[in-house]
């Protein structure tokens, strides 16, 4: 076995995967796997920069991982930042902030390679589930990106598109520092303007009508399973693989852009750091499902954690 801990840094969220890589099949073991939401990319999309806040909480992160990773002895540590570093001016002092702490440079990847992680991670043990037919089209819905890649046992195309749930919400939906509850019909409007317009362009690489099974990947798309699936507190278990159909995905996105920040608080398998970008998120999901034709999304729990810890192991050997 190989042990490597994979760290992704998305526009909202840090998350870290420890696990032991099996060298033969290639087969992920967690050992430790969390997350925790530090909103690296507040306010990049209007100022260009990355916020001492900000930084702050995603080094404090990035503290509690070093001791995590220590403790489970990993041979390998791989950090994969995506949209919003690589979008930030000072993405420079994120860079020396992470390797002071960790001991590892942060990877800036493009959004080719974020594709290309998420559909290894995403799609390893998919193969004769369910009648699930390929090709698959996985769609990452991250904060500040979101990721479009079709492909059977590998990537025939991919592309990432500035639409995420933060990018989203602080370009349509805040107003004097604050969010709007609920949004206004404008709002919603423009934020579905801006969404179509980056279908058109990733419709432009990826064959989007070609694909028989959506896979959807991130926390907007496992919040709304969990909503659908009314769970009493979030159950990754319940959520891995779980199906959700275009009319309920709608159901959801109506209420959540109805709903106040109160009532979606309140929702109990929602994580407080999603109840201000949830409506934004569940509305690009939606709008993918009606642009596709996707009767269901198949929801998965693993994505580019896993790829990154596959192709990690795969380099360590």
């Amino acid at each position: 076995m190989t042990r490597v801990a994979a760290i992704d840094c998305g526009t909202n969220s840090i998350r870290l995967l420890v696990a032991d890589v099996d060298p033969e099949t290639g087969e992920l073991t967690d050992l430790d796997r969390r997350m925790t939401i530090v909103r690296l990319g507040e306010g990049v999309d209007r100022t260009g920069r990355l916020a001492p806040e900000a930084l702050e909480r995603t080094f404090a992160a990035c503290r509690e991982y070093a001791g995590i990773i220590e403790e489970h002895g990993a041979e390998r540590v791989r950090f994969v930042a995506t949209s919003a570093s690589r979008d930030a001016e000072n993405r420079d002092v994120f860079v020396r902030g992470v390797l002071d702490i960790l001991g590892v440079e942060p990877e800036v990847i493009t959004g080719d390679q974020e594709a290309e992680f998420s559909f290894t991670g995403a799609t390893r043990e998919l193969s004769g589930r369910d009648h699930l037919d390929k090709p698959y089209l996985v769609v990452d819905i991250g904060g500040g990106s979101t990721e479009f890649v079709v492909g059977d046992d590998h990537v025939r195309a991919a592309r990432s598109v500035d639409v995420g749930c933060v990018r989203m919400t602080e370009r349509h939906l805040v107003r004097d520092g604050a969010v709007t509850d609920p949004p206004t019909a404008e709002q919603v409007t423009a934020i579905r303007a801006d969404i179509d317009a980056a279908l058109d362009l990733a419709g432009e690489t990826v064959p989007l009508g070609e694909a028989r099974t959506l896979v959807g990947l991130a926390g907007s798309v496992t919040t709304v399973s969990a909503i659908a699936q009314e769970l009493p507190e979030y159950d990754s278990a319940a959520i891995h693989h779980s199906r959700v159909s275009r009319e309920r995905v709608r159901e959801i996105t109506d209420w959540l852009l109805r709903s106040t920040h109160a009532e979606r608080a309140a929702v109990p398998s929602m994580h407080p750091g999603r109840v201000d970008v949830i409506a934004a998120g569940s509305l690009v999901l939606l709008s993918i499902m009606e642009r596709t034709g996707a009767e269901e999304v198949v929801v998965s729990e693993h994505d580019i954690l896993d790829g990154i810890a596959h192709f990690t192991a795969s380099e360590v050997r």
